[in-house]
């Protein structure tokens, strides 16, 4: 008896520990668990800011930046509040601590519809983010950087202000409530004042404050500008620093050749020839990392020298399962899959079936995508030392911590023995979230007798050995009345999963349950379908795949939007009116929709260009990552069926707009972005092998055929949304609608070619 007391009283503890512990908020972002480093005349006020005696503010960046301009917007948050002078703000990369760990985009990839409101969602979610407080990642990713950090970065500037305050209080012997800040100083009204720098020693000694004020929107002066952005002068002037331009004494290099099939590795080498080559110092195999391929590398003096020796390797390869997957292969067995599968339903609404049956009116349609590599500018590469146990990483990564976790792995090592210096990246768009070229490197390194190496591919490895967008095949079915109103929704979607496939290969966890990323873009949308099931089925593949700009909503918003035409098409109607009269209760959706209508020129007559080409216009809608996009493009056909798009109007929603240069520079280059996707890429498959090699043929849209993008942002005092990746996915739909006005041909595949 007094053992089963004990035992159910422990559980019973440890339950109401755990209720206590679930109703608590998540634990502080503002302090780390390491006092920061700082250099002399510098003092670090909390985790996210230094104050130096020169006046400079230092802050303290957890995110990586990949061209999306992230660290000039959460700069903008912390020195609003610290009433900073901008022109003396810094940036300086964060290291690998609790505080920084990304709460918002592990919340936003749990499987609710957006407009699910429940108390188990709620609970849900404010679980989830205490978790992650304390057991997640750094990492960037998911458009969700402004999101996660809108409170941290705002509440430390307004921290440190109050500190300095209290520091010239304190110095001036008056009540604090007298003091204010303006532009980077401390102000009296007796007219006493210090500067930052003036007081950042006697600051440091403040009290951490219990609780700070923020500022409400109408008194931002710096949040809402369309500030430059204040790592652009190092990128003009070419000390911008990226992971291919790292460089230390004494390094060598590491040129990588993997196996061409996905997934083999190295069955034997002859190295001989290359080793007499000038500058070799070695030649290896290297294991199949991280779900990629085994290769060898060779280690010399100099790039040229690496590379060439390379070619002079003789290898015989093990190519696997994949050896006999083709793209044919691929496709046949998505639509097998859905001819004897309707998905795991993400949402359901009504009776769909028995909508279709009593409708007025049916249609369908199947749709397709194919695999799609990142291709970003810098192909991947990392450089890494390991010497008297410890180990040095230098790379541009989405996510140090997991970085320096897989180069521990490899390494044999504790985490806390890797020191991750992370770099600029030239183009991220999900590729660099995996870290198999830094275990990689780190296992090139342990060779290397302590020197350090920079681990580089060539554009052709990068190309054919990269974790690649799903190919998806998606089918729909809608019915009608006899009035032309949508009343049934049915879309079943097949392919691979990608949080599963990263959880398996980068964290060693059981890939199982549902994958939000597998079917957003399909069932997490605004409209008001009076009956509607949107599912998608798993299909396990030996293609490697992983999270691409936008990543579901990239091909999904495809298929809804165009189906959603094809509706409007059935019923007779508007694409815009039809849309409109499936938006009544989203007020927010249907403002965006209207004004990319109103912006566009909809239903006015559209006059033919310069060269006499006839155009149409095609719209589309879609949310992704909390903003809402519409876009419509103007097209024409040139007389080899070529497709020009000349004009695009893009609205978007994102709430507040910290930035709103930012906001058009990332809605242009998501729509570039996009466009080179929708006319021109495929990643295809023969034999386990990519057969694309480099932007000839998988090419991305060249200045002379880039469209005129206007660009207008709704004015918006809600909490900010994702601005990175929404802009991609609304864009082939509006380009394939456009055609279908001008040319009557639906185009249900990508890239889009006409017939």
């Amino acid at each position: 008896m007094k053992r089963r007391t004990f035992l159910l009283g422990t559980a019973g503890a440890a339950g109401a520990l755990m209720v206590g512990w679930s109703i608590l908020p998540p634990r502080q972002r503002l302090m780390t668990a390491q006092t920061l480093p700082v250099r002399e005349g510098q003092v670090a006020l909390n985790g996210w800011v230094k104050i130096a005696a020169d006046d400079s503010v230092t802050v303290v960046m957890s995110k990586s930046e990949m061209g999306q301009g992230i660290y000039t917007g959460l700069a903008m948050l912390l020195a609003e509040e610290l009433d900073a002078d901008w022109a003396r703000v810094r940036i300086e990369q964060s290291p690998i601590d609790g505080i920084y760990n990304n709460l918002a985009a592990v919340v936003d990839g749990l499987p609710f519809h957006p407009d699910d409101d429940s108390a188990i969602t709620r609970l849900v979610g404010w679980i989830t983010k205490k978790t992650v407080r304390e057991i997640g990642i750094m990492v960037t990713g998911g458009s969700s950087s402004i999101k996660d950090l809108w409170l941290p970065m705002r509440e430390a500037g307004a921290s440190a202000r109050a500190m300095l305050i209290g520091a010239a209080a304190e110095q001036w012997k008056v009540p604090p409530g007298e003091c204010r800040a303006e532009t980077g100083r401390v102000l009296h009204a007796s007219g006493k004042s210090a500067s930052f720098g003036e007081l950042a020693a006697l600051a440091g000694r403040q009290p951490l404050p219990g609780g700070v004020s923020l500022k409400e929107p109408a008194r931002f002066k710096l949040v809402g500008q369309s500030v430059r952005r204040i790592e652009a002068r190092s990128k003009l002037d070419g000390t911008a620093q990226f992971g291919m331009d790292v460089l230390l004494p004494g390094m060598l290099y590491a040129s990588v050749s993997m196996c061409p099939t996905l997934g083999g590795k190295v069955a034997r080498f002859e190295s001989a020839a290359a080793a007499k080559l000038p500058g070799v110092k070695k030649v290896l195999a290297i294991d199949a990392y991280n779900g990629g391929s085994g290769g060898v590398a060779v280690i010399a003096d100099t790039p040229f020298h690496a590379m060439r020796a390379l070619e002079k390797v003789s290898v015989e390869w093990d190519h696997g399962a994949a050896a006999g997957v083709s793209s044919a292969a691929v496709y046949r067995r998505l639509t097998q899959t859905l001819d004897k599968e309707s998905g795991h339903a993400y949402y359901s609404h009504g009776d769909a079936d028995a909508a279709l049956k009593s409708a007025a009116k049916t249609l369908s349609a199947e749709y397709s995508a194919p695999y799609l590599a990142h291709a970003a500018m810098e192909p991947m590469n990392c450089t890494a030392q390991f010497k008297d146990g410890m180990a040095t990483v230098w790379a541009g990564v989405q996510s140090p911590t997991l970085a320096r976790n897989h180069a521990a792995k490899v390494l044999g090592i504790a985490t806390e023995k890797v020191d991750v210096r992370e770099q600029l990246l030239g183009g991220g768009f999900g590729r660099r979230w995996e870290v198999d070229v830094v275990s990689q490197a780190a296992a090139i390194a342990r060779e290397a007798g302590g020197v350090p190496v920079q681990t580089f591919w060539s554009r052709e490895q990068d190309m054919a050995h990269d974790y690649y967008r799903p190919a998806c095949v998606s089918r729909f079915k809608a019915g009608l009345d006899a009035a032309g109103n949508l009343i049934a929704w049915h879309n079943s979607a097949a392919g691979q999963a990608i949080v599963l496939s990263s959880l398996k290969r980068n964290f060693g966890l059981p890939g199982a349950g549902p994958d939000k990323t597998t079917d957003e873009g399909a069932f997490d949308q605004p409209y008001e379908w009076p009956n509607a099931r949107i599912g998608y089925e798993i299909v396990d593949l030996p293609v490697p795949v992983g999270f691409w700009r936008s990543v579901g909503h990239s091909h999904h918003a495809f298929f809804k939007e165009s189906f959603i035409d094809e509706a409007a098409a059935a019923a007779g109607r508007d694409p815009v009116e039809f849309r409109a009269a499936l938006l009544v209760r989203h007020p927010r959706q249907l403002r965006v929709l209207k004004r990319a209508a109103e912006l566009s020129g909809w239903g006015m007559p559209l006059a033919p260009g310069d060269d006499g080409a006839t155009r149409a216009r095609g719209v589309a809608l879609h949310q992704s990552f909390g903003s809402v996009v519409a876009q419509v493009a103007e097209v024409s056909v040139g007389a080899d069926k070529s497709i020009r798009v000349h004009r695009v109007v893009c609205v978007v929603d994102c709430g507040m707009p910290v930035n709103p240069n930012l906001i058009r520079q990332q809605m242009e280059s998501a729509i570039v972005f996009g466009l080179s996707a929708a006319l021109y890429q495929e990643i295809e498959i023969k034999n386990g092998q990519v057969q694309q090699s480099n932007y000839h043929d998988f090419q991305v849209l060249r200045m002379d055929a880039c469209p005129v993008i206007e660009t207008d942002i709704i004015p918006s005092s809600e909490h900010p949304e994702g601005v990175g990746e929404p802009g991609t996915p609304p864009i082939a739909p509006a380009v394939a609608n456009a055609l279908y006005a001008l040319t009557g041909q639906r185009l249900r595949a990508l890239p889009l070619k006409l017939a």
